[in-house]
């Protein structure tokens, strides 16, 4: 059986590097086209030494054009910043190619939303009534019959699953929802600017985009559809100084009056056909170590009977499933294989 043949469109950053290496051990997709204009015309296993010798390694560095990925690509994710992706996205659609995309382009509804947070007029409206938002555990029969996929973002990954049970269920409030969370440094790119230098981010930790992150309405948005009304959060990013991983530590306001044991069997219950996410014992805290290079997002519940808080703690590698690996269960399911295809490593470690 022929394998299904995939584009990578913008191969040079880290979702592209992270999408190159799990294409390489699929067992029925392969890398057939990898765009970069500025390093066209190298093998990507000169390019990526760690992929040296692998499938896809004496694969040549192509520049993007539609036509060429339509000859040879079933399916194309497209690694590159958002502004362009929208674009190239429907030039690929007209081409009859479907399309993961991992910018934030077709992830809010609302075009004047995403206009009013990215500062970016959004030139293709037409299509995001048919864009179908990448969270495969919520999504996964609108992904399968989708020819264009927004992938979600890495810090709404870990928001909206930690929070969706509580939210579904009416456990908590729907007010004073705060999402402290936490990323490697991986999560600002591969591009070589000054704040993200070794000696700018080592031996040090810093808050940033308080307020007005442009991941705040994407987590609004799907957090509102799972409650059945507008939600409001207050989402604080932080950079840390590791190369991969998100911790979001979540404060919410239990409902009712909850033990530790009502709302463990409840997420349990509600995650049980996910296989990729996984609820720890109770009184045990996920950390992101136990995460790395994998599809997983691991949770952690604690109540506070005397706040009367539920807190929780969701962890996921970011560049994995925040980002590479959500993209390839999502082409996955569009293409008719298992979710799971490709990406039951397990973690790394140490």
């Amino acid at each position: 059986m022929d394998k299904i043949r995939a584009g990578l469109v913008g191969i040079t950053g880290y979702t592209g590097m992270e999408l190159a290496r799990l294409l390489a051990s699929h067992p029925s997709m392969k890398l057939t086209m990898g765009c970069s204009r500025s390093e066209a015309g190298r093998r990507l296993g000169e390019f990526y030494p760690f992929l040296e010798g692998l499938p896809g390694s004496d694969l040549v560095i192509s520049v993007y054009s539609p036509k060429a990925v339509a000859e040879n690509c079933d399916i194309a994710f497209l690694a590159v910043p958002h502004g362009k992706a929208m674009v190239m996205a429907r030039e690929l659609l007209e081409e009859g190619v479907r399309v993961v995309d991992l910018s934030a382009d077709f992830r809010l509804h609302d075009a004047a939303t995403y206009e009013a947070w990215y500062k970016v007029a959004h030139t293709e409206k037409h299509l995001l009534p048919e864009a179908v938002f990448g969270l495969p555990e919520f999504y996964a029969a609108e992904i399968a019959r989708a020819k264009l996929v927004a992938n979600p973002g890495c810090y709404p990954t870990s928001a909206i699953l930690g929070l969706a049970p509580a939210l579904k269920k009416g456990l908590i409030s729907l007010e004073d929802i705060v999402i402290d969370s936490k990323s490697g440094t991986s999560g600002a790119g591969r591009k070589a600017v000054t704040t993200s230098l070794y000696c700018e981010v080592t031996d040090s930790f810093k808050a940033y985009g308080l307020a007005k992150h442009r991941h705040t309405p994407e987590i609004e948005q799907e957090l509102s559809i799972l409650a059945g009304q507008p939600v409001t959060v207050s989402f604080n990013p932080h950079l840390v100084p590791m190369n991969r991983g998100i911790l979001s530590t979540i404060y919410t306001k239990l409902a009712a009056d909850m033990s530790l044991d009502e709302v463990w069997q409840i997420y349990t219950d509600f995650y049980k056909v996910c296989p990729f996410v996984r609820v720890v014992p109770k009184g045990a805290l996920p950390e992101t170590r136990y995460v790395r290079g994998s599809l997983f997002c691991d949770m952690g519940l604690v109540v506070d009977p005397r706040t009367k808080r539920l807190i929780i703690v969701s962890v996921i590698d970011n560049i994995c499933r925040g980002a590479s690996g959500q993209a390839l269960a999502n082409a996955n399911i569009m293409c008719g294989l298992p979710m799971a295809e490709g990406l039951n490593q397990a973690p790394l470690l140490p």
